[in-house]
Parts: structure tokens; C-alpha cells; sequence
């Protein structure tokens, strides 16, 4: 089973004889396929829709929808999802406007193996249409104005696969990380790249608003509602209308106001201290948090029920230090940005530097990657990375034979790129290497050859 065919394997079985309806599903769930059933066209197009990755088989003679009728249905809102049709008669004319209309292909009952064959050549077209759909909207989603995320590593395409995934959906979204890694930049994505991307954007640090003035920070309150408030205010939700509350470190919400937003976020209504009017709300929550919530639910210092209606979606972003291949894309690009705040020239990232970077550990995640760019370009590359005591040559003691091995593998390779201003073919000739070994070993250590141009 190849991998296409495992990502399209829905097929919608069509046929007013629940005999023909009921051997084909057998067959098809044999084969490993996931098989619903209709009794008539009409059923099944409501379950049809240009996101259905897989195929329909159907018969043609029905009696309330003939198929044909259904497949001009189909093509208008989808022209490249694949019909076969069945037919328990041979008819050149119903065949000829069958495959005029569009259909992928079409079998004289009783069915034989040619239909599977055909089934899984119409997966793996369907999987290739949904796949080129989604990279599609990946590369309009990146290219839109607004919040990039840099990343290149399998994680990182991993989490933003997941956020292309649900950013149009209403669906509430949870962002895990350390310290540093991105947390509101992820939550500006969702919200940047949305259709609520023209309503406000309103972050709430839950951690930094006081005890006392928290529910009227994010509820509103009336005039008169407690002492001091000589007119109304208007919460944070509801200023949010129509766009997205970022509830930033949601593990430090007090535990009194946990029960009242935990209401919120399930009747979508809040009403204003001191009001006994509700106001509807239509907004997203994206809440992030540094440390685990279930350690906290635990201990009985953050409300289960709570978290889990939070918890509908889960992104984790990962820590630097497990995704480093993206340092040396990430450094160049806080330089620039630098560079332009400074008026100063981007800092080099020569393969000593480039060295440090990729060995350290980044207890600070991004942040810290950050301050030491612009630490770099204001002070110049020498002098920042001066006090991290770089020693290209000599590794440290604790590793073992395996990674000093790799280590030195890494300072030659560097050595050689660096002397030929990252010419591969130059480097080959050095090393002795193959073209693929080399770029190989240089995908291995996280090396671009365009580190060691001039």
C-alpha cells in the first residue's frame, strides 16, 4: 500500500439495491477502504464536499437522481473529485455522456477485480489533488501580509501544517511551549492569516493583570459597578468582537475567575460587572501556556474542566535546541531585521560562529537566539561571540567517541566550505567526496553553502 493510497481511502458507495450496496461495501472493507452507503444520490451530496478525500462509485438508473444528474452536481463544485459509475446494462450512449461529463471511469456489473485496480489509480489521484490543494493554500497562507513563521525542520512543518489545518475553522486552539519559542507570534498567525484577520487582535497577559481588576479587564463593567468606575468599560472580549482573544500564561489565572471563564467559553456570552444583560460574543480563544496544565490540574491548581474545553486543538512548539537545522535561517533573518533597526550592515555568520550556534542549547528558545543577532550586528560579530569562547578545533570532553567523531567530521567539512566561499565542487575535490555523500553530511550538520559565500 503506497502512501497516497493511505491518505485516500473514503469511498461513497451510491445504488438504489441495498444487495449491490451492501457486496461492494464488503469487498471495499476487505481491501482496507472506509465505505458509507447511500440509497440515492440525493443523500450522498450532502456528505460530498470539495474537502471529501476519496472517491465515489455509483450506479447510473436510479430513480429519484439518475447519476448523470448527479455528476453534473458534483463537477460544479468539484471537478476533479473521481465518479465510476456502475451500470447493469451495456449502453454505448450512456457511456460516451457518461465519460463527456466527466466521470472517471465506468464497469458493467457484477463488479470484478478491474474495478479495485481502477479504485486505486482514482486514490491516487484524488490524494495528489488534495495534496497539491494543500500546498497551495500553504504557500498563499506564507505569502499573505502579516506574521511569518520561520522554520524549515520536520517539526516545524508539522505544526504548521496543523495550523493551516484549523485556521478558518471557530475551533479554540492551545499553545504549549517553553519560554521564548513563539507562543503569541503562533497565536498572530492564527489570527493574521484568518478571515478575522480585519477584527481586533487582543492579547491578555493572565499573569500580569491584578486579582481584583482581572473580570472587569475582561468582562467590562457598568458605571457604578464597584468604586472608582464613573462610567462604563468595555471588556477585552468584547472589544475582540469578531477577532481573537489571545489568553497568554493561562495557568496563572486565579482560580475565582477559572468557574466564569470557563462560561464564557462555553455559552459564547459575557455579561459586564454590574450588568444583568448578556452580550453574545463571536470571537476565537487561543490560550498559551509555558508548563504542562495537566501537572497543574493535578494539583488541583488549574480546573480539569477548564482545560479541557481549552484543550480542542493543541499546538506544541518546539524548543530551539530541538529543532537547529533552523538556527542559521533564523540568525540571518533577526540580523536583517536588525541590521534595518541599527542602520549597521547584517553580521556575518562565518562557520566558527555558525558552529556556536548550532552546539548551544538556547535555554531562551528563540528570544535568546534573537538578542544575540542583534547583539552581533550592534557589536559586531567578533565581539559578541567572543564571550562564548568558541574553540573550533578542540571538542568538548564529555562526548562520546561516536560524536567527536561527528564533531571533527563537522569542522573539516566547515574548514573546507569556508575556503572555497562554498563551492560544492571545490569542497568535493577537497574531501575526496561524492556530490550526494557531501550534501548529505552537510544536511546532516545543518551546513548551506550560501554560509560560506563572500
Amino acid at each position: 500500500m503506497t502512501e497516497l493510497e493511505q491518505q485516500c481511502k473514503q469511498v461513497i458507495v451510491i445504488d438504489d439495491e441495498a444487495m449491490i450496496r451492501d457486496s461492494i461495501k464488503q469487498l471495499l472493507e476487505i481491501e482496507g477502504y472506509e465505505v458509507q452507503c447511500f440509497n440515492d444520490p440525493l443523500s450522498a451530496l450532502s456528505k460530498l464536499t470539495r474537502r471529501f478525500n476519496g472517491v465515489v462509485i455509483s450506479d447510473i438508473n436510479m430513480p429519484k437522481m439518475d447519476g448523470l444528474a448527479m455528476l453534473e452536481q458534483v463537477r460544479a463544485f468539484d471537478s476533479e473529485l473521481p465518479v465510476i459509475f456502475l451500470t447493469g446494462f451495456a449502453d454505448v450512449s450512456v457511456a460516451v455522456k457518461a465519460m463527456q461529463l466527466g466521470a472517471y471511469d465506468l464497469f458493467e456489473k457484477p463488479l470484478n477485480e478491474q474495478l479495485l485496480d481502477c479504485l486505486a489509480r482514482a486514490c491516487d489521484k484524488r490524494a495528489l489533488v488534495m495534496e497539491n490543494r494543500a500546498l497551495k493554500l500553504a504557500v498563499e497562507k506564507t505569502s499573505a501580509p502579516g506574521v511569518r513563521i520561520l522554520g524549515e525542520t520536520p517539526q516545524m512543518q508539522h505544526m504548521m501544517h496543523l495550523l493551516n489545518t484549523v485556521i478558518d475553522t471557530p475551533a479554540d486552539v492551545m499553545i504549549e511551549g517553553e519560554t521564548g519559542t513563539g507562543k503569541e507570534l503562533v497565536a498572530r498567525y492564527l489570527h493574521d492569516q484568518s478571515s478575522r484577520s480585519n477584527c481586533n487582535f487582543v492579547a491578555i497577559n493572565c499573569g500580569a493583570v491584578p486579582e481584583q481588576l482581572i473580570e472587569s479587564e475582561l468582562f467590562g463593567a457598568a458605571s457604578g459597578a464597584y468604586t472608582g468606575a464613573t462610567q462604563s468599560r468595555q471588556g477585552k472580549f468584547e472589544f475582540a468582537q469578531g477577532g481573537t482573544v489571545f489568553l497568554d500564561e493561562i495557568e496563572s489565572t486565579p482560580m475565582s475567575l477559572q468557574i466564569k471563564l470557563l462560561r464564557v467559553l462555553e455559552e459564547r456570552k459575557v455579561t459586564p460587572v454590574g450588568e444583568n444583560k448578556a452580550i453574545d460574543l463571536d470571537v476565537r480563544i487561543v490560550a498559551a501556556t509555558k508548563v504542562d496544565l495537566l501537572t497543574l490540574v493535578d494539583e488541583g491548581k488549574f480546573r480539569a474542566d477548564l482545560y479541557y474545553r481549552l484543550n480542542l486543538v493543541k499546538v506544541s512548539i518546539p524548543a530551539l535546541r530541538d529543532r537547529k537545522p533552523d538556527i542559521p535561517l533564523l540568525f540571518k533573518h533577526f540580523s536583517s531585521i536588525a541590521a534595518t533597526r541599527f542602520h549597521k550592515p547584517p553580521a556575518p555568520l562565518n562557520a566558527q560562529s555558525q558552529q556556536y550556534l548550532l552546539q548551544y542549547d538556547w535555554p531562551g528558545n528563540v528570544r535568546e537566539l534573537r538578542n544575540q543577532a542583534e547583539r552581533a550586528v550592534l557589536l559586531g560579530a567578533d565581539l559578541a561571540f567572543e564571550a562564548k569562547n568558541v574553540n573550533q578545533a578542540t571538542p568538548p570532553v564529555d562526548l562520546s567517541l561516536a560524536e567527536k567523531v561527528s564533531f571533527y567530521e563537522q569542522s573539516l567539512l566547515e574548514e573546507a566550505l569556508e575556503r572555497h566561499q562554498g563551492s560544492i565542487k571545490e569542497t568535493m575535490q577537497t574531501l575526496q567526496l561524492a556530490r550526494k555523500t557531501l550534501y548529505d553530511k552537510m544536511s546532516k550538520y545543518g551546513l548551506n553553502k550560501d554560509m560560506f559565500k563572500e
